[in-house]
């Protein structure tokens, strides 16, 4: 798919379909703010790609881009659609400057998140940030890697009674030992860690009162003064690991001058690797595991994927459009502007709802058919895409596949062991994350 113009994009308008009358009501009455949609969203998702891809949801106060095609073209135009306003300026909405003034006073400061910004300053950023999260490094990586995560199986496998709880017991703590590793922080952590993911995601899930506000901010509190002191030593005492990459980060110009991140720019993207290097990848392994244990030919496909390289990297890539762990995430537009034929408003805060844009039966056929053999699958948009394209997707992708593959290696026979509605998801519109996953197993 070519990248649309301005002009082109302004001037498309993609057919409708006639909606079925379920469709009519959800599209009608639904909203991303529902805990029920939250939970099951692909009809309320269907619903807007064929009769209104983009949707304005009034509960949610956010227009919704819900067409592969028309995210496609969003996400490459960073000018006209800031991930900048659209994340800072809905940050904490409604209670956002009580939020900066408890993070000032307790936490250290506040200290904006500089991966969400727009070029030029973006482009500076994400240089500065390359080095740790090169596809050569994490390949680097993989034996450690798969080590931790073939340690933590068997941990949980030696217990000896053939139950756990897939993300509290495997994927939480699974993606914070790597990261916590990676960057150089204290093991033993998970709990807090886990905690701390929850605070900082929860400022862009549009579903805090002011009471879970302050208690978040609390939390996020804490993160950063554990944080601070940890860059602290770094910028004394470098080690190898991503904190002091960070702090010590250099590049060049093209006049010769160096530059470096300053110290609050810093805080903010060692917050961010932290809580994005273990929140999402945790949701994808999660996510893993319950499709494992709910949908038919599942793991006899996972155990003839890791025999042999390039079809388990397809398994993955498909799981990951399959079930993509981010759910949508923000935009604002700085000048009124159409998106298939709808004008969104100057300042209008916009969701890019890749789990729907993944779903697209226009771009992808039959799309809940698990298919490693499409040969789009690579145009999926589970890591976003354009100039602000997941940094981190190279770890992520190392972790669900070395998951993938000690799964398969020492469990078997994985089944859930509540009824597949008793499932809970986290309360937020930005992941669909289950809180708890029961199962049983046997070892293989």
């Amino acid at each position: 798919m070519a990248t649309q113009t301005t002009e082109e994009m302004e001037a498309k308008v993609s057919e409708r379909v006639a909606l079925t009358s379920d469709e009519e009501k959800v599209l009608k009455e639904g909203s991303l703010t529902d805990f029920g949609i939250q939970a099951q969203p692909r009809e309320y998702f269907r619903a807007m790609r064929h009769g209104d891809p983009v949707h304005y949801d009034e509960k949610l106060g956010s227009w919704l881009i819900t067409r592969h095609e028309d995210i496609w073209d969003v996400q490459a135009d960073p000018h006209t659609f800031s991930v900048h306003h659209g994340y800072h300026d809905f940050q904490a909405r409604g209670l956002q400057d009580e939020f900066r003034g408890y993070l000032r006073e307790h936490g250290g400061g506040y200290f904006p998140d500089a991966i969400m910004s727009d070029p030029p300053y973006h482009t500076r950023i994400r240089k500065l940030m390359e080095n740790a999260f090169t596809a050569h490094r994490v390949k680097d990586l993989e034996p450690r890697i798969t080590e931790v995560v073939s340690n933590l199986i068997s941990e949980v496998i030696e217990r000896g009674d053939g139950k756990c709880d897939a993300v509290k017991d495997i994927a939480v703590p699974l993606t914070i030992r790597i990261i916590v590793e990676q960057l150089g922080l204290d093991q033993g952590m998970e709990d807090e860690i886990s905690k701390w993911s929850g605070a900082v995601t929860a400022q862009i899930s549009a579903m805090q009162n002011r009471d879970t506000m302050i208690e978040n901010a609390k939390l996020m509190s804490e993160l950063q003064l554990y944080l601070i002191g940890k860059m602290k030593e770094r910028e004394q005492d470098p080690r190898e690991d991503m904190i002091s990459d960070l702090v010590h980060a250099e590049v060049t110009n093209e006049d010769g001058t160096k530059e470096k991140l300053t110290f609050e720019e810093a805080v903010s993207l060692v917050r961010a690797t932290l809580i994005a290097g273990n929140d999402t990848t945790a949701t994808a392994i999660g996510n893993l595991f319950y499709v494992l244990t709910t949908k038919p030919g599942m793991a006899e496909l996972l155990q003839e994927s890791v025999q042999e390289e390039r079809m388990l990297n397809r398994f993955v890539e498909e799981h990951l459009r399959n079930e993509p762990p981010v759910r949508a995430l923000s935009r604002a537009a700085t000048r009124d502007v159409k998106v298939n034929g709808t004008t969104i408003p100057e300042g209008a805060h916009m969701l890019l709802v890749y789990a729907s844009g993944n779903d697209d039966e226009t771009y992808f056929p039959e799309p809940r058919e698990f298919d490693p053999t499409r040969p789009n699958l690579g145009r999926h948009v589970a890591f976003g895409g354009g100039p602000h394209r997941c940094i981190g997707l190279a770890l992520a992708r190392m972790e669900v596949k070395v998951a993938a593959r000690e799964i398969a290696r020492q469990m078997k026979n994985i089944k859930l062991a509540i009824p597949e509605e008793d499932l809970t998801y986290l309360k937020t519109v930005a992941t669909r994350t289950i809180e708890s996953m029961p199962i049983t197993y046997e070892k293989r």
